[in-house]
């Protein structure tokens, strides 16, 4: 299970160590749930534990062979977490002297590299602390596990990969990204249900969220009065409330179910909240809805491409899509990246009162951005950095001169060509 994005033969061959990949140049062979995997997995722990004693930070048992009921591969893949993969004298002549061997090496992504057992059919994946592939590879394993329709889901997916031929096994794991994605977006905003109340009381008055964020949208937004309104990601409902007092008919939708909870409760006197997922298709007409908005929601997901078309199918042709995103320029600063032009996955923290609550995004460079919106049809009427409202200066100084002097959010106004 990846993040990345797929790789090429060519950049598939690149990293691979010693030689070529071995080619399948066939279908892929999936066998019945196992219960001797865990054991396995186990075996190879102990084996590992022994090799590289305080070394190892994290070992888990990942991947399908984790989860009871889902047929998979006959290979155990184990995560493995040691104080900086890229320090390969730390941990891989221990390891190879144990029998394991070295077939991949990505230090571009993630430090990634990748071993195979000495006497059983394992994928070691060796990581970093802080990468970001241990907390998604712990919440697709636990969704799968507790939640039978999910695994259900994703199992067919793999029988119908499976019957496929492919040149490289890579090149099936890459074609199950899409699934992987909605079902990691499902479990992430299961996440927020426990946390809607606390981001409510949050969002309603933070100087970011109140008094820059949302004037920003509706702004761009312009006049809503008498319009259908579409508000994607509207978490606990404040900007939809907004837009309704300014006259418009409004539906917020948004992934988590305590999110729209809390928003019936709180402005369902004055707009509509119903759950949806924007990755699928949306319960709502062709061409009925005058604007969308979506407040920083677009940058969790990864590929725009399907929440896009729909925007367009149900936009009114001349209608507007007006969103806000992580600045390209802040997100590529404040996390230390080396290569702005990455599509990558970032960790955070949005914490609140002392409690940890850890969230994934993607930074992209600005000319994705762009080019994702023209392919899918829209024409950029607008791109805005903007200043905090005055009421910020008085509300926190502080916080507002770095909203004026930083770069923070980024603005679009889009349109759907009539």
């Amino acid at each position: 299970m990846t993040s990345q994005e797929a790789l090429s033969d060519n950049q598939l061959e690149k990293a691979w160590v010693g030689g070529e990949p071995p080619k399948l140049n066939s279908t892929v062979t999936l066998v019945d749930y196992d219960p001797e995997w865990p054991k396995l997995f186990e075996r190879e722990a102990e084996r590992i534990r022994g090799v590289l004693g305080e070394t190892v930070l994290v070992l888990e048992h990942v991947g399908s062979t984790s989860v009871p009921g889902l047929r998979a591969k006959p290979c155990v893949d184990i995560l493995l977490e040691v104080p900086d993969s890229d320090d390969e004298d730390t941990y891989l002549p221990a390891l190879e002297g144990a029998g394991y061997r070295l077939v991949i090496r990505e230090p571009d992504w993630e430090k990634h590299r990748c071993f195979k057992g000495p006497d059983t059919n394992i994928n070691l994946h060796v990581y970093s602390p802080g990468n970001g592939q241990t907390p998604r590879y712990r919440l697709f394993r636990e969704r799968l596990r507790s939640h039978p329709e999910e695994l259900a889901l994703y199992a067919a997916k793999k029988r119908e990969l499976a019957t496929r031929e492919w040149k490289y096994v890579q090149n099936y794991a890459d074609a199950k990204t899409e699934v992987i994605e909605e079902i990691i977006g499902r479990a992430r905003a299961e996440q927020y249900d426990a946390y809607s109340e606390a981001y409510a009381e949050h969002a309603g008055k933070s100087v970011t969220n109140a008094l820059y964020d949302r004037p920003a949208i509706v702004d761009l937004a312009g006049d809503v009065g008498g319009k259908r309104v579409l508000d994607v990601g509207c978490a606990a409902g404040h900007l939809s409330a907004l837009l309704a007092e300014r006259g418009a008919d409004v539906l917020g939708v948004d992934a988590s179910a305590g999110m729209i909870t809390v928003a019936r409760r709180k402005f369902g006197d004055v707009a509509r909240f119903e759950q949806a997922d924007v990755t699928r298709p949306l319960d709502v007409e062709d061409g009925s809805v005058d604007v969308i908005t979506a407040s920083l929601v677009l940058h969790y997901l990864k590929d725009w491409g399907a929440t896009l078309a729909e925007f367009r199918r149900v936009l009114k042709p001349g209608g507007a899509l007006v969103f806000s995103v992580h600045h390209p320029g802040e997100d590529w600063h404040w996390f230390g990246k080396e290569n702005y032009f990455e599509v990558e996955l970032l960790d955070d923290d949005f914490g609140l009162e002392g409690i940890t609550h850890p969230v994934q995004f993607y930074r992209r460079p600005l000319s994705w951005t762009f080019n994702a919106v023209r392919d899918a049809g829209f024409a950029v009427d607008r791109l805005v950095e903007p200043m905090p409202v005055p009421e910020a200066d008085e509300t926190d100084p502080k916080w507002a001169k770095n909203l004026r002097t930083q770069p923070r959010f980024l603005y679009f106004r889009a349109v759907s060509p009539a």
